[in-house]
């Protein structure tokens, strides 16, 4: 990399340190980048880190008429600095959908980008999500009345499909730094309309928060971690409570929840609807189920029956919907 692309030595040793805590020093990385600011960012840190053991993607979603280009853009940058690029064109046989499209957009990128990762044989895939996307994600969340979990917000390490691991090196960075980085090296950075389009949630928050004056999003982050390290807690005693209190029985199981808390209670809950191979029933369904059983009832939730038993839950196949 030539000397004005290379970010200082201080942002470079502080990147490599988050990255080395995520993927093992002796792994290449997939790099996802769109040709915005933060994922430029990604690739002259990643590169400055690991040289010649970074690898680059980037996805034309074919949503705008300059995605093209910006994509082409972005493989010149790699071309002319060594860096081994990928474009991967989205195509939306049924039609582009008319509503959730970014939902849409991230879901097929993601798959597209883990079967890339995976032909490649690369373990390991970064993005450039930061301290400002954290502390969005926490907020639009925490209006919804999501839990613990999902207050915990963007994870720093995720399964990406059976084979690759998708990481986030960037979460403690703000985007102002990411932008500075990018700036002093004078690439060209591409400008998603999305991004400043206030039909969408996350830039009607992003434009309150700034407006407000309560956009410091490295405290925002820090919440979130701290709400993470929680979330990890609970996750630890669930499965160390497991082995006594959710065991087999004839039919099915059995959930010792007395004196836990309700926490705990719903994790156990939810710990042997996996065991069971059942899908996780939705937060309001179980906190309505849970209601019953305290009160001695039972509840249908999916495909099984919880009820109350001499004191206990007992988790079982739902008897079939009777046809008229």
């Amino acid at each position: 990399m030539s000397k004005d692309l290379m970010p200082d030595q201080v942002a470079v040793d502080r990147f490599s340190a988050s990255l080395d805590r995520l993927v093992p020093t002796t792994q290449a990385v997939g790099l996802a980048v769109s040709g915005g600011p933060d994922s430029l960012a990604l690739l002259l840190l990643a590169n400055a880190a690991r040289p010649g053991m970074v690898q680059a993607v980037t996805v034309d979603h074919a949503l705008r008429s300059e995605s093209a280009q910006e994509a082409k853009t972005v493989a010149a940058i790699c071309l002319a600095h060594s860096i081994p690029h990928t474009i991967l064109k989205a195509e939306w046989g049924e039609g582009v959908p008319d509503a959730n499209i970014e939902a849409a957009a991230r879901k097929m990128r993601y798959a597209m980008i883990g079967n890339w990762a995976e032909r490649n044989e690369l373990a390991f895939v970064a993005t450039a999500h930061h301290a400002d996307d954290q502390a969005e994600t926490l907020l639009m969340r925490l209006a919804r009345g999501a839990g613990l979990s999902g207050l915990s917000g963007i994870r720093e390490r995720r399964p990406l499909g059976d084979k690759v691991t998708l990481v986030r090196p960037l979460l403690d960075w703000e985007k102002v730094l990411l932008m500075a980085l990018v700036m002093r090296a004078g690439l060209p950075v591409a400008n998603d309309p999305m991004n400043d389009d206030d039909r969408f949630d996350r830039v009607q928050l992003r434009t309150a928060l700034k407006e407000g004056g309560f956009g410091d999003a490295r405290q925002y982050a820090n919440s979130a971690r701290h709400l993470q390290q929680a979330d990890e807690a609970l996750q630890w005693l669930t499965a160390t409570l497991a082995q006594k209190r959710l065991v087999a029985d004839r039919d099915g199981l059995v959930i010792d929840t007395r004196g836990l808390p309700d926490e705990v209670a719903r994790r156990l809950l939810l710990a042997g609807f996996d065991r069971l191979g059942d899908r996780s029933p939705r937060g309001p369904d179980l906190e309505r189920a849970m209601a019953r059983l305290k009160g001695g009832g039972k509840a249908i939730l999916g495909k099984l029956l919880v009820e109350m038993i001499d004191g206990r839950w007992h988790l079982t196949k739902a008897p079939p919907r009777k046809t008229v």
